[in-house]
């Protein structure tokens, strides 16, 4: 048995998996266990469930790979220093990052109740990208396939275009610092008054209410070149000052890093609590169009130096699954692959695969087809913890309660589904998802005011039995991740509207039987019911994490409004 415990530490979304033997067996990230979305510290309570899932102690494992290597790309690293000069805080900040994730074995060791001693394991520190495109990769359903990695910035790299073959990776074209797509994603959804990290995916949702009034301004901003892309570098500062991330205490927390030239183009900056305006809405618009004429234009770029029908994409810049509904339309490839927790949380999986395949050299035995890598909890510690809430639920056989669930989403009711295995990543896809009927046209807003309490032009996105998606969608294509937003059919949209964004599109997950066997049959129980093959599902939490335990799923029930929960086979209503 070869063990592999990959981790993503000291980063946003830190997180931890354990393959044996090339399979992964578990995977998750640590906000799931100290509830502080986003952390970015070393990933202990993950490091301890998954080696707890695989049966095997600290010192049982062979190989320790980590998603980033301060060595990596380092004359380049100095050769800007020198040109540029950044703060003496930057250098510090860099070098306290260098330390703490250079050798972390003493502090697993610490956090395990091992002796460092007894650690074999052998450390891998890995190029952040490398470990990308080996998750995007080594775990894909492909023999060869072109491959993108888009992020924000890791190891000094914003992007790499490669070539995958079995199990080798050949990257052939980077863009380095500062130039980053993401970046421009970041500062922009900043500007606009959205200061979380990872607030990005808003920005996207408030995309369709606009138009591209500013194109031309964005065009001026980023703009495509021959080796990929360039910033124009004086609508921002981070290339003079770094940009300013704090993370020790909790969340990470970046500041704004446009310049006073990016405000005269575009007008001011959105202060957080001012109300959205249509030139905030058309910034938006233009932002994404621009963003997707660059990944357009980075994929044609990409095919042509290595043809293929197959594309691979993971990185941050992967989770916009606007973009992504758009490429077969818009570029040669034809079968499109973006795994779940293509962003940082994803690099775990992605550095224990390149140790295994690239590393070791190992044969692929393994394709990452599901999400549900996390926690569960049998049956009689759903029960208990119901019954330590003084909450006495229904025990009932399976077609018993797909049929009380269905009976009360047709009743409008908001239904909490809590089963099996966590999913790993940042969606709910089923196992701790929020349901209801995508049919009720006030349904989103009933949602929004009994329990997230979100932004009222954020999309809910509809979970769909894969067999019916040509039937509702004018694209026939998989999105078992939730990783691609496509066009609703117009005939079917008025059936739908609780799942239906302005633009007619829908952010979809398609439900296999095969992966995800009970939620299939739940809608599947509903479209019987009601001749619509899909539900409104959304993650089941409440501005946090999504819940991991039956205590946080039914912490978040009493709190809210929510109509009933579901925990395994045991069902609560109001």
């Amino acid at each position: 048995m070869t063990n592999i415990l990959g981790i993503n530490a000291y980063h946003g979304d830190s997180s931890a998996c354990l393959v044996q033997n090339g399979k992964l067996i578990a995977a998750v990230e640590e906000e799931r266990f100290n509830r502080i979305k986003h952390w970015a510290g070393l990933p202990v309570a993950s490091v301890q469930y998954c080696l707890e899932t695989g049966g095997i102690q600290l010192q049982d494992v062979d190989h320790i790979a980590i998603s980033y290597n301060s060595k990596a790309n380092f004359s380049r690293k100095l050769l800007f220093s020198l040109k540029n000069r950044p703060p003496v805080e930057l250098l510090l900040e860099r070098f306290k990052k260098q330390q703490k994730s250079g050798d972390i074995r003493q502090e697993l060791a610490r956090a395990c109740d091992s002796d460092v001693d007894q650690i074999k394991a052998r450390l891998h520190n890995l190029e952040h990208h490398s470990t990308h495109l080996a998750h995007a990769f080594n775990v894909s359903p492909f023999g060869q396939a072109a491959l993108l990695s888009i992020d924000g910035m890791g190891d000094f790299t914003s992007t790499v275009m490669a070539a995958g073959r079995d199990t080798q990776i050949e990257s052939f074209n980077r863009i380095y610092y500062p130039h980053s797509l993401g970046y421009l994603y970041n500062a922009i959804t900043l500007y606009l008054g959205f200061p979380a990290y990872g607030d990005e995916y808003k920005v996207m949702g408030l995309a369709p209410y606009g138009e591209p009034e500013y194109l031309e301004a964005f065009r001026k901003i980023i703009y495509p070149t021959a080796d990929g892309f360039e910033l124009n570098l004086d609508y921002f500062t981070h290339h003079i000052k770094g940009i300013s991330m704090t993370w020790e205490a909790g969340a990470p927390s970046v500041e704004p890093f446009h310049s006073a030239e990016l405000e005269t183009l575009l007008g001011p900056a959105r202060q957080a609590k001012e109300a959205l305006t249509e030139r905030h809405q058309n910034i938006a618009t233009s932002l994404q169009a621009v963003t997707e004429e660059i990944i357009f234009h980075l994929l044609r770029q990409l095919h042509a130096k290595f043809p293929s029908d197959n594309l691979c994409l993971a990185g941050g810049v992967a989770m916009n699954s606007v973009a992504n509904g758009k490429i077969r339309q818009n570029t040669p490839f034809n079968n499109v692959y973006v795994p779940v927790g293509a962003a940082d949380n994803g690099t775990c999986i992605g550095a224990a695969f390149y140790v295994w395949n690239q590393i070791l050299k190992q044969p692929r035995n393994f394709i990452l087809d599901n999400a549900y890598w996390g926690s569960e909890f049998a049956d009689e510690e759903c029960q208990a913890t119901f019954e330590r809430h003084q909450l006495q639920p229904q025990h009932l056989e399976q077609s018993e309660l797909l049929e009380q669930v269905v009976n009360d989403l047709c009743e409008g009711k908001v239904i909490g589904w809590f089963q099996g295995r966590m999913e790993f990543g940042a969606r709910a896809l089923g196992n701790r998802s929020l349901l209801a009927d995508p049919r009720r046209v006030d349904m989103r807003d009933i949602i929004n005011l009994k329990i997230k309490f979100r932004e009222k032009f954020r999309p809910f996105a509809p979970s769909i039995l894969e067999e019916k998606v040509a039937e509702f969608f004018e694209i026939n294509e998989a999105s078992p991740f939730m990783e691609r937003v496509l066009p609703i059919r117009p005939d079917k949209q008025a059936l739908i509207p609780a799942v239906t964004h302005v633009d007619g599109s829908g952010r979809l997950q398609t439900v296999s039987r095969t992966s995800s066997p009970l939620y299939w049959e739940l809608i599947n129980t509903f479209y019987k019911r009601t001749q619509i093959p899909l539900l409104l599902n959304t993650s089941l939490n409440e501005n946090e994490p999504i819940v991991r335990t039956p205590d946080e799923a039914i912490k978040c029930f009493l709190r809210t409004q929510m109509d009933g929960l579901v925990l395994n086979t045991y069902y609560f209503s109001r």
